[in-house]
Order: C-alpha cells, then structure tokens, then sequence
C-alpha cells in the first residue's frame, strides 16, 4: 500500500468514527520518523480509544499492522504508529495543551537560524 492510500484510509476511518478536527501533517521535510501525521480529537476516553482501536485494526485488514499502539488504556491521548503515518487521537484539552500543530509548524530553517542567532 502506497503512503498515501495509508494516509487517506486512516483519515476515512477517523470519519467513520466521527472524531473531529482531523488535521493532517506533511512531515517529510522535518523529520524521518514519519511521512504524515495525522491528528484527531474525541469527545472522551472511550471515543478516543474506540478511534485508535479501528484506525489499527483497519490498517491490519488492509495489510498494514501497526507497529505499535500506545495510550490505548488511558484514553487521554493514543498514538497509533503505522510506519509512515503516526495517528495521535487526543481529547480536546489535551490537543489543546500540546499543540501539535504549533509544534510541527515550524520551519527547520527558520530554527535553524534562530538557533545559531542564540548560540545555540
């Protein structure tokens, strides 16, 4: 399977589950760890764990099991690890408080320069 019929099956799962705010990440040029990174909020433990579990089982069924799976249990944040895509399901004060987004956003020239400009 292609990454990004990995990408978009993780995302149409993620709709099917109705979790919200499905953002996803191009990292590619910011890190080797991953292609993608895709983002979604659920509105509680069970949904946020019940939208972890379907995103790795259906990668299984399509013949990408997931490498690992963590946070399932607690159901604050899981993290789904399918190789290229590594899928965070948050609820939302989590999201909120670690910022992903922000996070990933930054251009690595940039911080680069600012790094060297403090030296850093």
């Amino acid at each position: 399977m292609e990454i990004e019929e990995l990408r978009d099956l993780v995302v149409n799962v993620l709709d099917d589950m109705k979790a919200t705010d499905v953002t996803v990440l191009d990292v590619r040029e910011k890190t080797s760890i991953a292609d993608y990174f895709v983002i979604a909020s659920g509105t509680s433990d069970r949904h946020v764990k019940s939208s972890a579990e379907a995103v790795a089982f259906q990668a299984k069924l399509a013949g990408e099991p997931p490498l690992g799976v963590e946070g399932i249990n607690e159901g604050e944040w899981a993290l789904v690890d399918l190789n290229g895509v590594v899928v965070h399901v948050m609820q939302a004060r989590v999201r909120d408080f670690y910022q992903l987004e922000k996070l990933w956003a930054v251009d690595a020239e940039a911080a680069e320069k600012l790094a060297r400009e403090r030296g850093q």
